[in-house]
């Protein structure tokens, strides 16, 4: 009996033992698991960012993790970034353009969800929990993007119908021009998996061509609240200025060898690269850069795209 008890004893022990080993490993992974990984690129926007990342510290929806990619900035981003504390993630990498900057913050993600903010953009105080509310609601949704206020030169303006967005398979209204802002949307980790990242030999419309690439595998479904808002008017705006259809025609040139491509979406495709590369070479050569004009007439031409 002496010795049943004593086995009783090292067993129970034992057990305990085993028992608070799994407990701590429970706790460790509990406390590594984030729900949502929010990334925000900069470069030398340190005045924009201070409200970017206010905005996001300011969410009423709390289980996140902020990672905050400098891509090269002279600044004083890092001692800013830095100076906030251990609670954000700093990553510094040399000057290579906002889809780099973004596709290292995708690498560092520990969040089952992936959200994006702008330098110069802002979040209102709900953004956050109305998506991920959303994502909880519909669980074979991959993606979802929201409305937005519009500010340009501090004066808040409204968007033109062209600007109008959609819910579902959008693909065919993405491909005009980009209707989704990456300040907007919010996806689930797997989404890069189908899709990829961002392309990094863009230095602009890196965004058009990443949902363009997601719009012909996932609907984008669209929360009708303005949770967003976009400045705009500002030195370095990476979207002003003409001639973006450069990289627009790049993205749709891309496109063309998707295999998920239908042929009603691969007439728009041609159709769209045709007309952009129309206004591009007009454009060119009302500048007088008879090369850059020839060359997207030739485009046209030698691809048999017309």
């Amino acid at each position: 009996m002496a010795y049943l008890w004593l086995w009783l004893c090292r067993a129970r022990a034992v057990f305990v033992l085993l028992q608070n080993l799994l407990m701590i490993v429970n706790f460790d992974i509990n406390i590594n698991m984030i729900e949502t990984s929010v990334i925000i690129p900069t470069y030398n926007r340190l005045n924009f960012l201070r409200e970017a990342v206010a905005s996001v510290l300011n969410q009423s929806w709390r289980d996140f993790e902020l990672i905050v990619v400098d891509d090269g900035s002279t600044d004083g981003t890092r001692a800013y970034v830095e100076g906030l504390g251990a609670e954000i993630i700093y990553l510094y990498q040399d000057n290579r353009g906002p889809s780099a900057a973004r596709n290292r913050g995708i690498a560092a993600v520990r969040g089952e969800f992936v959200t994006f903010l702008d330098s110069d953009d802002l979040w209102q105080k709900n953004k956050l929990k109305v998506q991920i509310d959303f994502m909880h609601a519909h669980p074979d949704a991959m993606v979802c993007y929201t409305d937005e206020i519009w500010i340009r030169h501090g004066v808040r303006v409204n968007q033109k119908k062209k600007h109008r967005k959609f819910s579902g398979w959008i693909f065919e209204k993405c491909v005009p021009l980009c209707i989704v802002s990456p300040s907007s949307v919010l996806m689930r980790c797997e989404f890069f998996d189908g899709v990829g990242l961002f392309d990094e030999d863009l230095p602009a419309c890196e965004d058009y061509d990443l949902w363009l690439r997601a719009a012909l595998r996932f609907p984008f479904h669209f929360i009708p609240q303005k949770l967003i808002i976009k400045k705009g008017g500002h030195p370095g705006q990476l979207s002003a200025g003409w001639g973006l259809d450069r990289h627009r025609v790049t993205a749709l040139l891309k496109l063309l060898r998707e295999p998920e491509l239908t042929d009603k979406a691969k007439d728009l495709v041609i159709a769209t690269i045709t007309e952009k590369c129309r206004i591009l070479e007009q454009g060119f050569r009302k500048r007088g850069k008879i090369e850059e004009a020839n060359y997207y007439r030739k485009l046209v031409s030698e691809r048999g795209l017309t």
